[in-house]
């Protein structure tokens, strides 16, 4: 049966591998991010379902850079006009033609650099705005299961994964379908992908700001908005990207 120690071993294993296994990745990953930033460039950061919670890691939280825009599917309804029940379709993520209108509002400048996140790699809107990521000629960092998207079907018309379109790809060690422990019956629980993702997203972060002190550049750094002065040394960060950010719901 599984228990909580079970998981913690599990989990700690896969951990491990990951963060001793992406130094390279983590390096190249963190000189795209740190070239876009000189380059006047944000970082665009996206992801549906639970993939949703690496472009939180990275953008818009204390400690991480303040250049950072979170791309979301709730984006159709909050900026552009789509009525709220647009969001009750659980496949959304499935329709590559939903990508076309994130990047819009998006309105990203070609000096930025898109970091996409998806376990499976395989759903029509990921891998479109992939691939539309790349014909605008942005640098494009993936997050995904290396395991679990070699061994799924692909969603979207190319026959092509997001791991297919990145310049850089962070594997998260996840196995196919996330969960690491059987259950006697069939299935498996307690997933992993958004604990390592958020090891990945925190590694390259570190190696993005070290580059940018080597160049002569200071970092543009989230405080806590939860300590003094916070709120005041944020808001003179936020508006060198007014527009650019968003710091909605």
């Amino acid at each position: 049966m599984p228990d909580s120690q079970e998981f913690l071993a599990a989990a700690k294993d896969i951990v491990d591998r990951v963060v001793t296994t992406h130094t390279d990745a983590v390096l190249a990953a963190a000189g795209l991010i740190a070239t876009a930033l000189k380059g006047d460039g944000v970082v665009q950061a996206f992801g549906t379902g639970h993939s949703e919670s690496l472009a939180t890691e990275v953008a818009g939280r204390a400690g991480g850079l303040v250049p950072t825009n979170k791309i979301a599917i709730r984006d159709l309804v909050l900026y552009g006009g789509a009525p709220a029940d647009t969001l009750n379709d659980p496949l959304l993520e499935r329709d590559p033609a939903i990508a076309h209108r994130l990047y819009e509002l998006a309105a990203p400048h070609p000096e930025d650099v898109f970091v996409i996140a998806s376990n499976s790699g395989i759903n029509g809107c990921i891998v479109e705005m992939a691939q539309l990521v790349k014909e605008h000629g942005h640098a494009l960092i993936a997050v995904t299961s290396l395991e679990h998207t070699s061994r799924a079907t692909p969603r979207h018309p190319s026959g092509k994964r997001l791991s297919d379109f990145a310049d850089v790809v962070l594997d998260n060690g996840a196995p196919f379908g996330d969960a690491l422990l059987p259950l006697p019956s069939g299935g498996s629980v307690c997933a992993v992908s958004t604990i390592t993702a958020a090891y990945l997203a925190q590694m390259v972060n570190a190696e993005a700001v070290r580059l940018l002190i080597e160049a002569g550049v200071t970092p543009p750094v989230y405080l806590s908005a939860n300590v003094p002065g916070g709120d005041e040394h944020n808001k003179v960060l936020e508006d060198r990207y007014a527009g650019r950010i968003r710091r909605g719901a």
